[in-house]
């Protein structure tokens, strides 16, 4: 199985993170305490809008061990799907 979700493909979340208008680092470290707020294997959903935050969470994922789901970009617009670990 692939670690990334086609677009059209909805998974459930438990808590929802809007990030967007913010940039590095302010979307990692509201993500960071939002998993912190979650129980092991729970979903955490981030909206961002800055270009580099695919890059930062993906570095964000490898550094925690919180498994990367998948990251769509919508335009401009960037959501991505974490599990806590």
């Amino acid at each position: 199985m692939s670690d990334t979700l086609l677009e059209n493909e909805i998974m459930e979340f438990h808590q929802e993170l809007d990030a967007r208008g913010l940039n590095c680092p302010l979307p990692i470290l509201k993500a960071k305490k939002a998993l912190a707020e979650l129980q092991t294997g729970e979903v955490l959903r981030i909206m961002a809008t800055d270009p580099g935050s695919v890059r930062d969470f993906q570095a964000f994922a490898k550094q925690t061990g919180n498994a990367l789901l998948s990251h769509v970009q919508n335009g401009r617009e960037f959501v991505f799907l974490m599990r806590r670990k």
